[in-house]
């Protein structure tokens, strides 16, 4: 199965900088229809609102954190079988735990690259 390079990314970090940077290595690989959410609240208005085929997030913001986006999404019947990749400045283990628990598809530890990003969106996605 190829992957849709059309399908809707969202990106969800409370670092707008970091929007950026995510969203600049989403087009070196090919992905431009990437929404922008700057916290787990926001975001969980826009998974509401919109199909997506990926959802990148941050795990540190408030007021609402990656990991409890994370939860409500899997909680969800409508949003649970989305991808989801975390994203972390931390490689805690503890935290990768919960996160796999929690139903994370993959996990990138920052800062990282277009390389690695597509290398995990390939190991949630399949190829492309």
């Amino acid at each position: 199965m190829s992957v849709d390079k059309n399908m809707s990314i969202l990106i969800v970090d409370d670092y707008k900088t970091m929007l950026r940077i995510v969203r600049n290595l989403l087009k070196q690989i090919g992905f431009e229809n990437v929404d922008e959410a700057t916290d787990g609240t926001m975001a969980l208005g826009k998974v509401a609102e919109k199909k997506y085929g990926l959802i990148i997030s941050d795990w540190n913001m408030e007021p609402m954190s990656g990991f409890e986006f994370l939860k409500q999404v899997r909680a969800n019947e409508a949003t649970k079988g989305i991808p989801f990749i975390m994203v972390t400045a931390e490689s805690k283990t503890e935290n990768v735990i919960a996160a796999k628990q929690a139903g994370v598809s993959n996990y990138i530890v920052k800062p990282f690259n277009a390389e690695t990003l597509k290398q995990k969106m390939v190991a949630v996605l399949g190829d492309f």
